[in-house]
């Protein structure tokens, strides 16, 4: 296939998913105002739309998703292995729930904007003193009936294995014997393509305009998202982190 046509793709996709976010943004605060009168009704909206999002998202970026097992259902803490960006689409398609991420991408332009609109909760990973405050919004935001996702390895990697899991954010959930719910999840692109683990994940120095490009102009690649069975309560942060991470690992499929 030429480039021509693969660069068009690409356009095309970008414009699409341009205007599915638009619209839905537009959607989420149209309905702000009239439902301000209840927390809850608000953060039902922006549940619904965010999830919304994910579907076309996915579409729009050329995924296609193979979500096994059940979702857990709100209020949940989600412990998930990270590839990058794109987990964000097949995680918000396929379960209600905000997300917590690096601080530095509440700074991005317009991407910056929509994650603080849905719910994300920002952590400064290279500060300790930090923790304290973004366990107090996770626990605050499962009291308030929300689905929480946790990349525990603290960064995204090419999907070769899975990171050991690191556990301060896990303080909250062993503190309170709340149960902990795991995923794994793996990409894979079709014959013909650029391999998974350089076109789909996102790690390393990569630039991020430069790498969702080219995953644009990829003809499609597969999502594969498996649920585990049981969510795990352990009273000690680290032993939960290393049960969990055994738990993910033990259903993962390395890309590539």
């Amino acid at each position: 296939m030429s480039e021509a046509v693969r660069t068009t793709r690409a356009l095309v996709r970008l414009a699409a998913l341009c205007l599915t976010t638009a619209a839905l943004y537009a959607a989420w605060a149209a309905g702000t105002v009239p439902l301000y009168v209840s927390k809850q009704a608000r953060r039902r909206w922006r549940g619904l739309l965010f999830r919304l999002w994910g579907r076309a998202a996915a579409r729009c970026v050329g995924m296609r998703l193979d979500a096994r097992g059940v979702a857990p259902r709100p209020p949940f803490l989600l412990v998930v292995n990270h590839l990058g960006y794109a987990d964000v689409v097949a995680l918000a398609a396929s379960c209600e729930c905000v997300f917590v991420a690096k601080k530095e991408v509440a700074a991005w332009p317009v991407v910056g904007r929509l994650c603080r609109s849905t719910g994300t909760i920002f952590t400064d990973r290279r500060s300790r003193r930090d923790i304290p405050r973004a366990l107090s919004l996770i626990e605050s935001a499962l009291d308030d009936g929300v689905g929480v996702v946790l990349f525990a390895e603290g960064t995204s990697t090419r999907g070769a294995g899975v990171l050991p899991f690191k556990s301060p954010l896990l303080e909250a959930a062993a503190r309170r014997g709340l149960p902990v719910h795991y995923a794994s999840l793996s990409y894979s692109a079709p014959p013909g393509e650029p391999r998974a683990d350089s076109s789909v994940c996102w790690w390393g120095d990569m630039t991020f305009p430069r790498h969702f490009f080219g995953l644009l102009k990829l003809k499609m690649f597969s999502a594969g998202l498996v649920f585990g069975e049981e969510a795990i309560i352990e009273a000690d942060r680290k032993a939960l982190a290393g049960k969990l991470r055994a738990a993910v690992a033990a259903r993962f499929v390395p890309v590539g």
